[in-house]
């Protein structure tokens, strides 16, 4: 896949955390998604696994702002955060991706995970699809695309490769809607 298409789902990416939509990303935009998604499993931010998605998801901003230049209370420019995200995940490949995102998307799992089993289920993942924003149709045709060994779970290692393979341009499974 091109430039382009990565360029295409940073954008995306920018304008999906832009909760208030005004042309900035910022910590508090960062706070919404972590909550929404916390909301959607009806997890308190004060338990261990909120706290642990809460830090997560600010690591992520804190390491954002880092590399813009930003501080903690500024913003982050559509420009600068394509920019950042292509120098740190695209450019910076696995060892980008797993500095920056896979903290994240392991609170995620761990959150998601509601029966204790350390994988991902179809009902856990469709929970997690909707506070992010991606409708049902979408999650199921995901899920199916992401379970690479069949099992009907997701593992942490399978949801790792897929959305750093979808950021970096090497799949087309639709994680961020359409």
């Amino acid at each position: 896949m091109t430039a382009s298409v990565q360029d295409s789902r940073l954008k995306r990416r920018f304008e999906l955390w832009d909760s208030n939509g005004d042309g900035t990303i910022d910590r508090s935009d960062y706070e919404t998604e972590s909550r929404r998604i916390l909301q959607a499993f009806g997890e308190p931010e004060t338990s261990a696994k909120g706290r642990a998605l809460m830090s997560a998801y600010l690591g992520l901003w804190d390491k954002l702002a880092k590399v813009t230049g930003v501080d903690a209370a500024g913003g982050v420019s559509i420009d600068q955060f394509v920019e950042a995200s292509e120098r740190e995940l695209i450019d910076g490949g696995d060892a980008g991706f797993d500095r920056n995102l896979r903290p994240t998307i392991e609170a995620i799992v761990d959150l998601c995970d509601t029966d204790g089993d350390g994988e991902v289920s179809l009902p856990e993942f469709h929970r997690w699809m909707r506070a992010v924003g991606v409708d049902e149709r979408q999650a199921d045709e995901a899920f199916h695309d992401l379970d690479t060994d069949g099992s009907g779970h997701l593992s942490v290692a399978e949801l790792v490769d897929a959305v750093r393979d979808y950021h970096q341009g090497k799949n087309d499974i639709p994680l961020l809607g359409r």
